[in-house]
């Protein structure tokens, strides 16, 4: 069942939840999948489609775009999706998989470490152990909100944020992880760094799997 509703006179936003949680998101990677993938919707006035985490935006020319017939088409999908056996619906969200080497080396790792009765080194297990999902990209352009943290890892963000985060930081906000692509403000614990021209190749369902490296490739040995 979609919730619309209009943000603004040119996107329309379906929501199919209220919870941050793996299962809605696997829900709407799915539908964006589904959507990117049929050329009927872009006669009908399609110009784009973003994923959240518990919702998707469509982007049209509220000239040109036949709306209703829009909403009509995305909900065929989604019962379309619906019918299908669960095995079936693993591929349709199966992106892209990109391993992402990290110094783990963040200047917020001991503090994590700490809150989480781990060691340092239990931290870095516990971050590299997950394959993690895209569920979106936003904040900054590449800037990919990963889902799969361990709970024992989350960690509320800083109540006073740092006012330069380095481009290629890898953080933990809440329940979340990230990489920021671009130096920047920003809130969340730094626990490690990764080269942040890798963030450009990242896409919606794409999967993550960080690994540990003693330096980046390009600081050379």
């Amino acid at each position: 069942m979609i919730e619309w509703s209009y943000l603004g006179d040119s996107c329309l936003t379906g929501s199919v939840g209220q919870d941050l949680d793996r299962r809605t998101c696997w829900s709407v990677l799915r539908i964006y999948g589904r959507i990117k993938e049929d050329p009927e919707l872009s006669r009908l006035g399609l110009l784009d489609v973003v994923p959240a985490y518990t919702s998707f935006a469509l982007y049209f020319d509220p000239t040109e775009a036949d709306i209703e017939g829009l909403q009509q088409r995305v909900e065929g999908l989604v019962r379309d999706l619906e019918a299908r056996p669960e095995e079936e619906l693993q591929s349709l969200t199966g992106g892209a998989v990109q391993e992402i080497p990290v110094v783990y080396d963040g200047e917020d790792l001991d503090r994590i470490a700490s809150v989480s009765g781990l060691s340092t080194a239990g931290v870095v297990v516990l971050h590299t152990r997950p394959r993690y999902t895209v569920a979106m990209i936003g904040f900054l352009p590449h800037f990919p909100y990963l889902i799969g943290l361990d709970k024992r890892l989350a960690t509320p963000r800083l109540s006073n944020p740092r006012t330069k985060v380095p481009a290629g930081a890898v953080a933990i906000g809440g329940e979340q992880t990230g990489i920021y692509p671009k130096e920047s403000p920003g809130g969340w614990n730094i626990i490690g760094r990764t080269d942040p021209a890798l963030l450009e190749k990242l896409r919606p369902g794409d999967t993550v799997v960080f690994r540990e490296v003693p330096r980046l490739a390009e600081e050379g040995k």
